[in-house]
């Protein structure tokens, strides 16, 4: 699990008149700018993208991201893991209902037909809240970002958002709050690089099929739902 993904609205209640249609919601009363984040468990925002017109929830923000590119253009590392004797070459991202059914991304139910799938239900969603405290603290460490931003300029808040979100990161480095290694580097031979045009576009076109599954998603899923029994069995 490479951590958990989601979007916070940040209100821009000076967003320019002729703005509002790119950046307004129905359910917000002022216009709002997106903040989507990867976060893992200690808390540690490792992707962030901010500031995308029109993005007006998270699938739209996901379409604009560059989560996707190294794996997409072929040089991102493999992560091999095992769940429930299956292996699997890529890494996943836990997410909630509103994001597409691809392999990158498992998700919980909205309704637990048994015991199992509410067990899974109970961990996924737990597990996912670290996103959501990571967006607490954002908020409550810089109150820049708690209340609706005054500025008039996009630039601007895109450099708050991201200064803040840096100087989260560097607090947990400091205090030694960060679990994970953050100071190795993945090293990934760039073999795309010396290909032809074509054989990118192949490549990308693979990356992108596999990424999309649905079928990986469900194998994954059962598999996790599976690994996660009998982890609470022998717990009990």
């Amino acid at each position: 699990m490479l951590g958990s993904i989601d979007c916070m609205h940040w209100e821009w209640i000076n967003c320019p008149k002729a703005w509002h249609g790119q950046f307004g919601r129905g359910d917000k009363k002022y216009p709002t700018i997106m903040l989507e984040a990867v976060v893992s468990y200690d808390l540690w925002i490792c992707h962030a993208l901010f500031e995308v017109a029109g993005a007006n929830n998270d699938l739209t923000v996901l379409n604009h991201s560059l989560l996707f590119d190294d794996l997409l253009d072929d040089i991102a590392p493999l992560v091999p893991f095992e769940v429930n004797g299956v292996t699997f070459e890529k890494g996943y991202y836990l997410a909630d209902g509103i994001y597409p059914q691809w392999a990158a991304f498992v998700k919980s139910f909205t309704v637990a037909r048994d015991e199992r799938n509410a067990v899974f239900k109970r961990r996924q969603e737990s597990a996912r809240k670290d996103v959501e405290r990571a967006f607490g603290v954002l908020q409550g460490r810089w109150h820049i970002i708690a209340q609706p931003v005054r500025a008039w300029i996009v630039n601007k808040l895109r450099r708050i958002m991201y200064t803040c979100i840096i100087l989260h990161n560097m607090i947990l480095k400091n205090q030694k709050f960060a679990l994970s290694d953050i100071g190795d580097t993945y090293i990934c031979p760039r073999a795309n690089l010396a290909r032809t045009w074509i054989e990118r576009c192949e490549a990308q076109r693979k990356q992108a099929k596999e990424l999309c599954d649905k079928q990986t998603h469900a194998k994954l899923q059962l598999n996790l739902i599976e690994h996660v029994w009998q982890q609470h069995l022998l717990n009990d």
